[in-house]
């Protein structure tokens, strides 16, 4: 007796029953699979069904007791703000505001606005929250403590160049959705795949021509070119993470990954940081006639070469096991006869592309800005059906990128208003007058000084973001000419997207995908960087000049 009740004292309490609503419909919920039908040809009016077991009270109450345990199932908490980085960051405004000496010539709104902006930058570095849900804080933030009013700090929201990178998100879906990206490559691939170099010089031409009408690298690299490459690659039983992925895939990934920055960096929409760029320098009062033409001609010279001399440099400091790939080209050839001939959607993507490009480039003379090209175009996919409003919907980082983009262009327009960029400008003209630099030599230590700043940067757009503005304040003020200044910082913004694991979208699509070593990434991504810097400096120089830039 004595037993028995110590083993009834011991037993856990019986939960309180559910209401009856929420029994059955947890009832329903948990079915045990005896209830299922044993044969897909049985059917209710078989007279078998009659003779299904009926399955004891006790099992049936097992799921709905066990649904009822609080340890069980736990509801998903919000892991909310990380506490050490929301600390740093908060604390850097703080000490800018009240213990930094605020310079005599800069007004009390301005050194108030600088430093919630300095602790907007220090959590986009950070990450305490994400991106655009800290750059929302910072906005409140400066609105709440009246900074700045309501309108001026949701201006930017109004900004052509922001809505054009939006909706070029929305073509970059539509190519992966049409399948147009997949067969331009497949045909590359086709042509010249007969080698692993040549298969390599296949992948990074086809991306370049690509690269206008697809403006997002990461886009690309997800939706296009590694599911190509990790479909070459496991044919020629390169797999990866494991030792055979050097055979094949880890050449291709690399090399794709390195030559990016290049496909990028040739148009001014293949990449949406090439936008912010230029609408950043255009605050700045930097204005680059006829964009996209400009950008083109500055860039074409260097960022072919550097295209060209990629795949090649790659091939000797980090060489594939596997040199030559015959099935390839047939490889090639058999996925585009499944693929089929061209469909109209892909025929409506290619005409909407040719017209949006074509509009980009001839626009200024006919009075068509580039915003507004993009609109028709993407107005003409969603007319004929290419893509639905759900994927618009659906494409959560072009919205992402609206919300928080749009908050660091309106603090940086700001700042520029209040007199923070000019005084700043001053400073480091006084500094750098106080070592004697040329301009050439001011311009040097400066590109190689927002270079490798990106080491502390997981993103291209936040770098620029953060310190495109305050470093082309610096090339002004160091003498450098303005639009070499601005196009040059942009070119350099495309280069160091493969630094490293982590320095850009791509980045992350490329390294997750197994095939590459992190010691490789590192090694390979800053020689590769150094090699392309040399290109882009001496190549670009002599080209530059020729074209009047200095």
């Amino acid at each position: 007796m004595e037993s028995l009740r110590l083993a009834v004292a011991h037993r856990p309490p019986l939960p309180v029953p559910a209401p009856g609503h929420l029994r059955r419909r947890l009832l329903v919920h948990h079915l045990p699979a005896p209830l299922s039908l044993p044969d897909s040809s049985l059917s209710l009016s078989s007279p078998q069904h009659h003779r299904l077991t009926p399955i004891p009270r006790r099992r049936l109450l097992l799921p709905l007791l066990a649904s009822q345990s609080p340890d069980s199932n736990p509801e998903p908490e919000s892991a909310g703000a990380k506490i050490v980085p929301l600390v740093i960051s908060i604390a850097v405004g703080l000490a800018v505001r009240f213990l930094a000496p605020r310079p005599a010539e800069v007004s009390l709104q301005a050194w108030q606005l600088l430093s919630i902006f300095l602790s907007t930058i220090a959590g986009l570095v950070l990450g305490p929250l994400p991106v655009g849900a800290w750059a929302f804080l910072g906005l409140t933030a400066a609105v709440a403590t009246h900074t700045l009013p309501f309108t001026a700090a949701f201006s930017a929201f109004t900004n052509e160049v922001i809505w054009l990178i939006v909706i070029s998100f929305f073509f970059a879906r539509g190519f992966v959705k049409t399948g147009l990206g997949d067969r331009i490559a497949t045909y590359f691939v086709k042509w010249l795949g007969s080698s692993t170099l040549g298969l390599s010089y296949g992948l990074t031409i086809s991306e370049a021509c690509i690269a206008p009408a697809m403006p997002s690298t990461t886009a690309r690299a997800g939706g296009v070119f590694l599911p190509i490459i990790k479909s070459l690659s496991l044919s020629a039983e390169s797999k990866p993470n494991h030792p055979s992925s050097r055979k094949l895939g880890s050449y291709l990934v690399m090399t794709q990954f390195q030559a990016a920055g290049n496909s990028s960096a040739l148009f001014l929409t293949a990449a949406a940081q090439n936008l912010l760029c230029l609408k950043l320098a255009e605050e700045l009062g930097v204005i680059i006639t006829n964009p996209w033409v400009s950008w083109f001609k500055a860039a074409s010279l260097p960022a072919i070469v550097s295209l060209l001399a990629t795949p090649y440099l790659l091939y000797k400091i980090f060489p594939p096991e596997t040199k030559d790939t015959p099935d390839a080209p047939a490889l090639a050839a058999e996925k585009l006869k499944r693929m089929g001939p061209v469909t109209k959607n892909e025929w409506v993507m290619i005409g909407t592309m040719i017209l949006a490009v074509s509009l980009w480039v001839f626009g200024d003379a006919i009075g068509v800005s580039s915003v507004v090209a993009a609109m028709l175009g993407l107005s003409i996919l969603l007319l004929l059906g290419v893509l639905e409003w759900d994927d618009c919907l659906n494409e959560k980082s072009a919205w992402d990128t609206l919300a928080w983009f749009a908050v660091l262009v309106g603090m940086a327009a700001q700042l520029t208003n209040l007199g923070i960029v000019s005084w700043m400008s001053s400073c480091v003209a006084k500094l750098l007058q106080s070592f004697s630099l040329s301009w050439p030599a001011a311009f040097c230590v400066l590109e190689a000084s927002y270079f490798l700043i990106h080491y502390l940067f997981a993103s291209q757009t936040g770098h620029v973001g953060a310190l495109y503005s305050a470093f082309l304040a610096m090339h002004v003020a160091a003498g450098v000419p303005r639009a070499l200044s601005a196009l040059a910082l942009a070119f350099n913004t495309n280069l160091f997207g493969a630094l490293t694991h982590y320095s850009s979208g791509q980045a992350a699509v490329y390294f997750g995908a197994g095939y590459l070593e992190l010691p490789d990434v590192f090694r390979v991504g800053f020689v590769t960087a150094l090699v392309n810097t040399l290109i882009w400096g001496a190549v670009g120089s002599i080209w530059w000049k020729f074209l009047g830039l200095y």
